[in-house]
């Protein structure tokens, strides 16, 4: 299998978030060998979306030069594409909304009903991709923070998807921590092995995956007494 990881993350290798994308791809690689690419979207030039549409009527060709035009065929010769990155105002880092706004080549201007609700008729044919969606954040629970980043993507890409969401992130950063942080990596290790042998993970695996590693008010603690 070809995956290709988005970090959208500007710690590039330092990511917390990072940390768990390796366990899973490391669980991954446990079940079968991958073909694995990291781009590290911060150090990729591209360009804003002007909104002018031109790639959605002529083909899919955008009218910036910028590397762009190979992360697309790149991620059109995929076969899994991972979206890592840290919460940020409840979204993605500006650099890799920028990309994922850069996407629109991949559709047309025209539109077809999908159950209650419309979509772009694509330009090219994605429809072998999947995708996940791995985020960290640096509150200490999931509740009412993961919401807006988790409806976005499921929206952008309504089937095939999984989404594996983990509060209290910067703690895989701490090396005191790793008392809790290596059990809770272990358990990502093994979402990343059922996901390459079944393509799915359980819901009771993923719930608590997303569980606070400690008690939420120490944690709170903790990072006020830092500070």
């Amino acid at each position: 299998m070809r995956i290709l990881v988005l970090n959208g993350s500007p710690k590039r290798e330092q990511s917390d978030t990072l940390h768990i994308t390796q366990a899973f791809l490391e669980g991954m690689n446990e079940a079968s060998h991958h073909d694995i690419h990291i781009i590290h979207v911060i150090d990729s030039h591209i360009n804003y979306c002007t909104g002018c549409f031109s790639c959605m009527k002529n083909g899919g060709t955008c009218i910036h030069e910028d590397d762009m035009r190979n992360i697309l065929e790149e991620i059109l010769s995929s076969d899994l594409l991972i979206w890592s990155f840290p919460l940020y105002c409840y979204g993605m880092p500006a650099p890799l909304k920028a990309l994922l706004d850069r996407t629109l080549p991949l559709s047309s201007m025209a539109m077809q009903k999908a159950g209650d609700r419309y979509e772009h008729v694509g330009q090219a044919d994605f429809s072998h991709l999947r995708y996940l969606m791995i985020c960290g954040c640096g509150f200490p629970n999931s509740r009412h923070n993961f919401e807006p980043a988790v409806a976005q993507f499921r929206l952008c890409f309504p089937s095939n998807h999984t989404i594996i969401t983990v509060p209290e992130s910067p703690m895989f950063n701490a090396p005191e921590a790793a008392i809790v942080t290596e059990p809770r990596l272990s358990l990502v290790k093994q979402a990343g092995t059922q996901y390459a042998e079944t393509g799915e993970i359980d819901q009771a695996l993923l719930d608590e995956i997303g569980t606070p590693m400690i008690n939420e008010e120490q944690y709170a603690a903790i990072v006020n007494g830092g500070m």
